[in-house]
């Protein structure tokens, strides 16, 4: 089956938009034990895409495995009204093991960065393999992607950091004092903000520091090879 293209403004609808919504005021309107089941119609919005997702694409790959756990464990950390250092340690968990299974990958014959960045559906390989061997560059380009996987692994690392940060200020201690529904509303609240706000905060820094990545593999790219972006990009020839 042809892969489709994601579109972005759905992605952040669906996975974002919704369950903070739901989450923020879908208890008032879902009867007895509605904080209950607020968070559980707002987790089956984005587990719902993921599946689609993993069905339509065939996306088989371990960070989309690991971001669906952890979907599910926040699910159930929230039904069963955990403090919020459990969401801690789940929200720097997952990126932090992204960041060492790719981190490890940078010592093997398939870097990471091949799969995710480096790769046919991005760049024509092909015609950088070719002007590498034509300059006798394989050998040290393949350090380069090494490095540039190293430094791949290390802004899931980072993530890691931030999102145990503002995971550790956002869920804060619940009052015992307060009835079961009104906990559970106030736990759909920090889940709510986690939510938008980890995507706020973590999401632009990790997006520059991915720019950098980039910007270090292509001039590499260049170094190595002498052709530019424009050249190995896909679609241009």
């Amino acid at each position: 089956m042809q892969k489709t293209s994601k579109n972005p403004l759905i992605e952040i609808l669906v996975n974002i938009i919704i369950p903070m919504m739901i989450l923020n005021k879908g208890g008032d309107y879902l009867g007895t034990n509605g904080p209950t089941k607020a968070l559980i119609i707002a987790l089956a919005f984005p587990a719902a895409y993921a599946i689609y997702d993993f069905k339509l694409n065939n996306n088989k790959n371990f960070i989309s495995i690991l971001g669906f756990v952890g979907l599910l464990f926040s699910g159930g950390f929230g039904l069963m009204q955990l403090g919020g250092e459990w969401f801690a340690i789940k929200e720097a968990g997952i990126p932090f093991i992204i960041g060492m299974v790719i981190l490890i990958s940078a010592y093997t014959t398939n870097p990471l960065i091949s799969l995710l960045i480096y790769n046919d559906a991005v760049i024509q390989t092909d015609k950088v393999s070719e002007a590498l061997k034509e300059k006798g560059n394989l050998e040290v380009f393949d350090i380069h992607l090494k490095r540039s996987t190293i430094f791949l692994s290390f802004s899931f690392f980072f993530s890691a950091v931030l999102n145990y940060v503002l995971a550790i200020r956002i869920f804060t201690e619940i009052p015992l004092t307060l009835s079961e529904s009104e906990r559970q509303d106030i736990l759909n609240q920090q889940i709510a903000d986690m939510t938008w706000l980890s995507y706020l905060v973590i999401s632009v820094p990790s997006l520059l520091i991915m720019a950098a990545i980039l910007w270090h593999l292509f001039k590499g790219i260049k170094v190595y090879t002498g052709l530019t972006i424009t050249d190995v990009m896909r679609g241009e020839d």
